[in-house]
């Protein structure tokens, strides 16, 4: 039977009329190869990825750069420093702009942000003296030229006369940058084992540079600073001193945040994961 008789009258083909009740089942199977290959494809980095025009604040020259859609990537769970986690991509090799002309180049939150003495600054210090590198298309976001980009960023804060913050914040973005890198080195040799040493060292000298900064900026400007809230600071220098065995000094940091009314029930529950990972180390020293 047709259920559908008696459209004819309105010109329908009432022969091409789907079933009444078709299985979920049935439209899968009706799903070409081509479909299902690019629902199993693994995406790849570009696909997260746009273009974006930008003009520099220094020269006023334009150039191109990638960034990433946002409204696409899938959060993860951050490492327990807050380094961000996304799936299929690290973010972070984006969150740099560099003027290819001039050599101007800041993180992304502060590029549109400078100063006219500041620019002059940039000119006289760096754009004087840079000279272009001619990188090939395929490695422009490669971790290595990427860490480059980020230590011409510090350069440029520093010329600059930057904010203490932002140095800091710099240096714990290098030293995330780097752990991404080793994360992604073959470990086989005895070569490439001295070269994820060598990695490791380096991070660890960013990441002691950034521990640094960031006290240093708590003592001298106003929150937020980079973005954070007096707690998420509190916490993520509870880590870093946890990381460099300052128990008591953490201990401090991670007491302010347990206690703040403005930090969220997922930064205490971290805080307090931390705060026994702290007493089982403390423990584990005593015996």
């Amino acid at each position: 039977m047709n259920f559908l008789s008696g459209l004819e009258k309105f010109g329908l083909d009432i022969t091409k009329g789907k079933r009444l009740f078709e299985d979920e089942e049935d439209k899968n199977d009706k799903k070409t190869e081509a479909q299902k290959a690019a629902e199993e494809r693994i995406p790849s980095e570009e696909d997260f990825l746009l273009e974006k025009r930008i003009q520099c604040k220094v020269c006023d020259k334009t150039f191109t750069m990638k960034m990433v859609k946002n409204g696409r990537v899938r959060r993860m769970e951050p490492d327990p420093d807050l380094r961000p986690r996304f799936q299929y991509i690290d973010t972070l090799k984006y969150d740099v702009t560099s003027c290819p002309y001039c050599g101007y180049t800041a993180m992304n939150r502060y590029f549109e942000h400078i100063a006219a003495a500041q620019m002059k600054l940039i000119r006289e210090e760096i754009t004087s003296k840079f000279k272009p590198t001619t990188t090939k298309p395929e490695e422009m976001y490669s971790y290595d030229v990427v860490i480059d980009r980020y230590k011409l960023s510090l350069m440029n804060t520093i010329v600059k006369r930057g904010k203490v913050s932002e140095r800091a914040y710099t240096c714990l973005k290098i030293s995330w940058l780097l752990r991404g890198k080793i994360e992604g080195m073959p470990s086989g040799t005895e070569e490439e084992k001295q070269a994820i040493a060598a990695c490791q060292k380096e991070a660890e000298e960013f990441y002691q540079q950034a521990y640094e900064g960031f006290v240093m900026a708590c003592s001298k400007e106003m929150f937020p600073i980079c973005g954070m809230e007096q707690s998420t600071m509190d916490y993520l220098l509870a880590y870093m001193s946890f990381h460099f065995k300052k128990y008591e000094v953490a201990s401090k940091y991670l007491a302010s945040v347990i206690s703040s009314h403005g930090a969220s029930r997922k930064m205490k529950d971290m805080a307090l994961e931390l705060k026994e990972q702290i007493l089982t180390e403390l423990r584990s020293q005593r015996q």
